[in-house]
C-alpha cells in the first residue's frame, strides 16, 4: 500500500527565483511517482534530495522526530515553501507517519530527555503542593505521563548510543499501515546495524508500510524491491542498484583500496 502515490509541481502561478527553486533539480521537476513500498532518494552532497523530502513531510504534514515540529523548525522555511508548490497526490492516509532527518537525532534525544524531567518535577510539586483525591488524581497523570515516555525512550536516552537509540526509536514507533520519510537514517548506524535497518524496513511493509529515504548507503539501497531514483540526473530518473555512482565507488575501493589511496 502506498499512501502518497505521486507528487507533481503545480502549473498555476510563477516559481520564484530563488533558493530552493534555483535547484536545477527543481526546475526539471514536473512528478515524481511513488510505485513501490521503499523508494530511495540518491545523489551527491546538494542534489536536492534532502530538500525535497523536506518538502514531502511539510505537505504530508509528517510529525518531526527532532527538536522541534516541521512548522516551527526554522531550519524548514525553504522546504515548506517548496511543499506549496507540489500537489500531493494520495491514495489515502497512513495511521501513522512520521518525518526523521539524522542530524536531528540529538536534538529530539534532549527534547525526550527534557520531557521526561519536566514530568518528575510536576511529581514532585504536586505531592508538595495538593493533598486527597486532587493529589492523587495529579500526581498519576503525571506519573503516567512520565512512566510512557520511559517505556518508549527508556529511563536516560543519552546513555544508549546514537545507533541503538535511532534502532530503538524505529522499533517503538513504527506501527503497521504508516508513511515513514528518513533523510540518511544510515548516519549513526554501522553496516551491522544498517542490515537491522532492512530487516525492520522488510517486517514493516509487510504491514502495509511506505517509506521514502534519502541515503549515500549502498547497503540500504539493495533492499529487493526498492525503487531508486537518482537525483544526480536532471530530471530526476530510476536507476538500477549497481548503476548508483556511490555503490561502483564503493565497489572499486573495496576491491582495489591502494588504487584510490595512493592518489591522496
Amino acid at each position: 500500500m502506498n499512501y502518497l502515490r505521486a507528487v507533481e509541481q503545480r502549473q498555476s502561478g510563477e516559481i520564484p527565483d530563488e533558493f530552493p527553486f534555483t535547484l536545477s533539480v527543481i526546475e526539471s521537476l514536473q512528478r515524481i511517482d511513488f510505485h513501490s513500498p521503499v523508494t530511495f532518494f540518491v545523489g551527491e552532497n546538494g542534489s536536492g534530495k534532502s530538500t525535497v523530502m523536506e518538502a514531502l513531510a511539510a505537505g504530508m504534514r509528517a510529525p518531526a522526530i527532532g527538536s522541534a515540529e516541521i512548522a516551527e523548525d526554522a531550519t524548514l522555511k525553504h522546504p515548506r515553501r517548496l511543499a506549496e508548490q507540489f500537489r500531493f497526490i494520495k491514495s489515502r492516509r497512513p495511521r501513522q507517519s512520521f518525518f526523521f532527518r539524522a542530524e536531528d537525532a540529538f536534538g529530539f534525544t534532549k527534547r525526550v530527555q527534557k520531557n521526561i524531567d519536566e514530568f518528575t518535577e510536576l511529581v514532585s510539586h504536586f505531592e508538595d503542593t495538593l493533598s486527597g483525591y486532587g493529589r492523587m488524581l495529579a500526581t498519576g497523570m503525571a506519573k503516567g505521563q512520565r512512566q510512557a515516555l520511559t517505556d518508549r525512550y527508556g529511563e536516560d536516552p543519552d546513555a544508549l548510543s546514537h545507533g541503538e537509540w535511532f534502532l530503538s526509536l524505529l522499533r517503538s514507533r513504527l506501527h503497521p499501515q504508516g508513511l515513514y520519510l528518513l533523510d540518511e537514517p544510515e548516519t549513526p548506524l554501522s553496516p551491522i546495524h544498517q542490515l537491522s535497518l532492512l530487516s525492520i524496513l522488510k517486517e514493516m511493509v509487510a504491514q502495509s508500510c511506505q517509506f521514502i529515504i534519502a541515503t549515500h548507503s549502498p547497503i540500504l539501497m539493495a533492499f529487493t524491491g526498492a525503487t531508486i531514483l537518482n537525483f544526480d540526473a536532471t530530471p530526476v530518473a530510476e536507476i538500477a542498484w549497481q548503476d548508483v555512482e556511490h555503490v561502483a565507488l564503493t565497489k572499486a575501493f573495496l576491491n582495489d583500496p591502494e588504487a584510490y589511496l595512493r592518489h591522496l
